[in-house]
């Protein structure tokens, strides 16, 4: 009864703070504050010692450096024109296919996932030179927003991914092995999403327009020259994290040398574009590192309380089979990304989520996958969906028009989620063939 009251008390606390518009840092920062002091009855030199102490921990944690350098090589992606070469690149390839430029969609925020890390980011950079293109040659509407709101999300999970970088830190995992374990699911999902677009396309002919673009052997040529700045760009990145070359922090740093001398070459480079995308950077990665910093306090303040253990002690009394805490879990965090961003619920709900699932006998690498998997769905789901308000921004849409579109899409998450579960080597196979 004590733990669930001081489970209910802190609950209350962090949503009166975010009913008030308070910033999610400050809110976090707050209740572990108020939860220590009312709750636990700690004096405020303590507080402070053990927030400073967190503050200076995760400061100079060189694994998060990875975070702003992966952010700004997406801010000079998105600042430059790689990638409006890269709807040029792969319409050609796609047109022949039944749903034909819808699939540029999901092929491109693939691709650009795997050099962002950073969902909004591949929503809105895709999403601005997709949306007008396929509604001017007719493609129908709801689909075409659907799947770049599903799409978008594959910025979360496919390497190099900012929420897996958290992760990895907060359970104290290889981030390598965890790049490597998000690249096979994220294609599982892609592929889930291109499949669809077949078939309701092919069972709506009218959802896409009946005439087809004249293509010749000149335009598959220029196609693949439009790819190749992202293709460079992507090897170098992942390549260099998966050969052992370096470190997920020290390819983030080559990837935005890399990014610059793309602009350099392709005569993009200014002193305003480096501004832009540095200040842009800049503010992003405040966000996130200050929201992971003042999570790691609010969960430190939790573990104090004994919320987790006693919450962990209360799930194991009930002697759930892993599936029964898979569908737990599962319920639990669609329940939490109806209020909260990616970030906010990984770095909220680890400490109770994790040691159930290590208890349970689940690999910390394959949960993190399906941790990442969830997360992703509460980018696609109303009020709080992020890629739901950047379509909605990108359309003029009302956010309920582009939530209904997204529902499928959603859907095709959840069988991913049961996929992943039921055939775990879908995330287990390339880290462990890549590092043992």
């Amino acid at each position: 009864m004590d733990t669930l009251f001081t489970a209910a008390a802190t609950l209350a606390f962090l949503l009166f703070f975010l009913g008030l518009g308070v910033w999610v840092f400050i809110s976090l920062a707050l209740v572990a504050t108020a939860a220590l002091f009312f709750l636990h009855g700690m004096d405020l030199s303590r507080i402070g010692s053990i927030a400073a102490g967190i503050i200076y921990r995760y400061s100079t944690s060189w694994e998060l450096s990875a975070i702003p350098m992966f952010i700004w090589m997406g801010e000079i992606i998105f600042r430059t024109d790689i990638s409006a070469r890269l709807f040029r690149g792969l319409s050609p390839f796609v047109d022949y296919i039944p749903g034909r430029l819808l699939h540029t969609n999901v092929l491109g925020c693939t691709l650009f996932a795997a050099v962002s890390g950073s969902s909004p980011a591949t929503t809105a950079t895709v999403g601005r030179i997709t949306t007008r293109e396929l509604s001017a040659r007719g493609y129908d509407d709801r689909l075409s927003l659907g799947s770049l709101a599903g799409a978008g999300s594959l910025g979360l999970l496919i390497p190099p991914s900012i929420v897996m970088i958290v992760y990895g830190i907060l359970a104290e995992q290889s981030i390598s092995r965890l790049f490597a374990a998000g690249v096979l699911p994220g294609l599982m999902i892609s592929a889930l999403y291109s499949g669809y677009i077949m078939l309701r396309t092919t069972l709506s002919p009218a959802l896409v327009p009946a005439k087809r673009e004249a293509r010749n052997a000149l335009d598959f040529l220029r196609a693949i020259w439009d790819l190749v700045p992202l293709a460079v760009l992507m090897t170098i990145v992942l390549g260099s994290i998966y050969t052992g070359i370096a470190t997920p922090s020290e390819a983030a740093a080559v990837g935005v040398i890399t990014a610059i001398a793309i602009a350099l070459v392709t005569r993009q480079l200014s002193l305003a574009l480096l501004r832009d995308t540095l200040m842009g950077a800049l503010r992003t990665s405040c966000m996130v590192c200050s929201i992971l910093i003042t999570a790691a306090f609010m969960s430190t303040a939790i573990g104090y309380l004994h919320i987790p253990a006693d919450v962990a002690d209360g799930i194991a009394s009930l002697h759930l089979p892993p599936w029964g805490l898979l569908v737990v879990l599962s319920l639990f965090y669609l329940g939490l990304g109806f209020f909260l961003d990616g970030t906010s619920i990984v770095v909220m709900s680890l400490p109770i989520s994790l040691p159930l699932a290590l208890q349970a006998g689940f690999d910390p690498i394959w949960f993190g996958v399906y941790l990442v998997l969830m997360v992703e769905m509460a980018q696609v789901t109303p009020p709080v969906g992020f890629n739901l308000f950047v379509l909605q921004g990108i359309s003029g849409r009302s956010i309920s028009y582009v939530a209904r579109a997204a529902l499928p899409f959603f859907v095709l998450m959840l069988l991913g989620v049961v996929l992943l579960a039921v055939f775990p080597d879908i995330a287990l196979w390339l880290p462990n063939f890549l590092y043992g």
